[in-house]
């Protein structure tokens, strides 16, 4: 959530931050055998971070996004998650803004959304010791926890915005959909947000079919290629091909930057960060909506509004489906919780594991890709989401000539040592050769995360052949 710097690009110009009230809440780490905790290894560890609202600051190392309160879940504080400075190694420091007191209540149902995104209960604690007893490097590396969203209803709406599009265009649904948040909020009724969105006009309409033939072709050619595909989390064919031609559409004018204003805009110092005394913050960004903010809008206006595409169907959908209680979260979250991490525990995996795949097939949308990424945010690391990234990688780093027919047979035979850890074993791997390409992810500055595509990673790696010769 970047602020705007009227001086300029020196930190040392901008306007002060005043420090509003601030509830400064504990969270103990869980003990364990695993490698010592690293919280930008374990936020900065799939794309799922760069999105909004999550808030990487890699000056301070610290997670800023806001979260919900228990007592009231259409409210939302923002929340500050950084090393303990009296107790590192052992402990976070999740500081609140813009509260005075918090109810215990309230702050548990914090503490528990930090915990779900860093994956810090005892069965993750166990899970990571177990991954890294076979996998040295990555417990050298302190990989093992791969980041998330606080609920599962954020994750499967993510996943969905992950796939049959470019990375910047995932950045910019995601960014869209809290700023309607935000407008949902301030709005006194789902009506009133309605009557203030403008309709879209015909002549838009006749425009964006007519790009679509050509971006059509274009895109197919890059496929065959296997470029411009988005790198933190790759394409899927989960969408039939019309929804895709839609969807393609809308492409160009997302990517070439045109989407968000808050996209833009400079990184900023979050150490004294609320939405209450930063200037101009309250006006960029909300939190990523709930089922309950999305189920009532139009798909048609959502579309509209976010860019969303054939999206918005499947997202108010889901949304509804959860409203309605066709779709329980809480069901499928505690059906997971009897999943063990253990190896010789695998047969009790994959049988829980298939028993939730067949659950998310009946929510409409859900295809094996987009099902394969929520399965493995709920914690299943047995099997490997596969597109055409996956592909990239095995050809240029395993020289094994893959398709989409093989490709898991290609998988089970590099990382079937690593059972049930299969995913960790393929994204440890795949993540540190980004890390390679594009320099220390954790470092980099949010305005550079649209950046993160096949195409800029050509482009590293010819300047990294050319800064070789010269040197």
């Amino acid at each position: 959530m970047p602020l705007p710097n009227p001086t300029g690009g020196d930190p040392a110009a901008r306007p002060q931050l005043h420090a509003g009230p601030r509830v400064e809440l504990e969270l103990l780490l869980p003990p364990g055998g695993a490698a010592p905790f690293d919280l930008a290894a374990a936020v900065c560890s799939h794309g799922l971070f760069m999105m909004a609202p999550n808030r990487w600051d890699p000056a301070a190392r610290a997670l800023v996004r806001p979260l919900r309160l228990a007592s009231d879940r259409s409210v939302s504080l923002l929340a500050r998650v950084s090393a303990h400075p009296a107790r590192p190694g052992t402990a976070l420091l999740v500081a609140v803004e813009g509260a005075g007191v918090l109810s215990s209540l309230d702050q548990d149902y914090i503490l528990e959304q930090v915990r779900r995104m860093l994956r810090l209960s005892e069965e993750d604690g166990a899970a990571v010791a177990e991954f890294q007893a076979m996998h040295a490097a990555a417990r050298e590396a302190g990989f093992g926890r791969i980041f998330r969203s606080p609920t599962l209803f954020e994750d499967m709406v993510k996943c969905i915005l992950l796939c049959n599009c470019q990375w910047a265009r995932t950045l910019s649904m995601a960014t869209a959909l809290c700023e309607l948040q935000l407008e949902l909020r301030r709005s006194s009724s789902i009506e009133d947000f309605q009557s203030r969105t403008p309709p879209i006009r015909e002549p838009e309409r006749k425009h964006r079919k007519r790009q679509c033939v050509r971006v059509k072709l274009e895109t197919r050619f890059a496929e065959d290629k296997l470029e411009g595909l988005t790198l933190p989390s790759g394409t899927s064919n989960d969408s039939t091909q019309s929804e895709t031609n839609e969807d393609l559409s809308s492409l160009h004018s997302a990517a070439s930057g045109t989407g968000s204003k808050c996209d833009s805009l400079p990184s900023f110092n979050t150490s004294e960060l609320s939405l209450n005394n930063v200037p101009g913050l309250e006006d960029c960004i909300g939190d990523f909506p709930t089922p309950e903010e999305l189920a009532n809008l139009d798909e048609d206006l959502l579309a509209k509004r976010c860019s969303l595409g054939y999206r918005a169907k499947r997202i108010v959908m889901l949304a509804r489906g959860i409203v309605e209680g066709k779709v329980s979260l809480q069901k499928l979250e505690e059906t997971c919780k009897i999943s063990v991490p253990a190896a010789e525990e695998l047969s009790t995996i994959e049988s829980t594991y298939e028993r939730l795949n067949i659950e998310l097939s009946a929510i409409s949308g859900f295809g094996p890709f987009t099902r394969a990424n929520v399965l493995m945010c709920m914690g299943f690391n047995h099997t490997i989401p596969a597109d055409t990234e996956t592909i990239r990688h095995l050809k240029q780093i395993h020289k094994r000539p893959s398709t989409v027919s093989s490709v898991h047979k290609e998988l089970d035979k590099i990382y079937g040592k690593y059972s049930p850890f299969q995913f960790l074993a393929y994204w440890f791997e795949l993540w540190s050769f980004y890390d390679k390409q594009f320099g220390k992810i954790s470092d980099m500055e949010p305005s550079n995360y649209r950046l993160f595509t096949a195409s800029n990673l050509k482009k590293a790696k010819k300047k990294k052949k050319e800064a070789s010769r010269t040197g």
